[in-house]
């Protein structure tokens, strides 16, 4: 069993309310075999809801309590990101989850790279705030650009 970014499979979970549906992530959610997940809906924002970055770090460092998640107007929105994080590694837990595909370069979800924090578009390395949390208790976390590319979209396979 693998978690799904619940965006990928078409809920309107992203910050702007739609989603980044592809067919092949829909399929494995829709045939049992991948579960998805929003860890920023788990944690209690809303949707939809202003962009938030990591600022001053990556999630690694704000699940360290050294670095923020701040949204676009300037409100520190990191206890719902590191909410999330934690909700989602217990639906994990409980579901028997080794892997997660998860939505590239998002604060939550984000692997290998991140926003810069500045809402400019430019990326920088790093892991989301989820992916970090997920990484540190063993779980393999791979973006779905990274899933597709190494597995192609006509691949039934739920590793990473």
């Amino acid at each position: 069993m693998i978690l799904v970014s619940a965006c990928l499979c078409g809920h309107n979970c992203t910050y702007r309310g739609d989603n980044h549906h592809h067919p092949l992530f829909a399929r494995l959610c829709r045939e049992g075999r991948a579960i998805p997940v929003c860890p920023e809906q788990l944690g209690g924002l809303p949707t939809p809801r202003p962009p938030s970055e990591i600022l001053n770090g990556d999630g690694y460092d704000v699940l360290k309590d050294v670095a923020r998640v701040v949204n676009s107007e300037g409100s520190d929105v990191s206890r719902f990101f590191v909410k999330g994080a934690v909700a989602t590694l217990d639906v994990a837990r409980r579901v028997g989850a080794c892997r997660a595909v998860l939505k590239a370069r998002s604060p939550s979800c984000g692997s290998g790279k991140i926003y810069d924090g500045t809402f400019s578009g430019r990326l920088r390395p790093g892991d989301g705030v989820t992916t970090a949390l997920l990484r540190q208790h063993g779980i393999e976390v791979c973006s779905d650009e990274e899933y597709l590319a190494g597995q192609g979209a006509d691949d039934d396979s739920e590793s990473c």
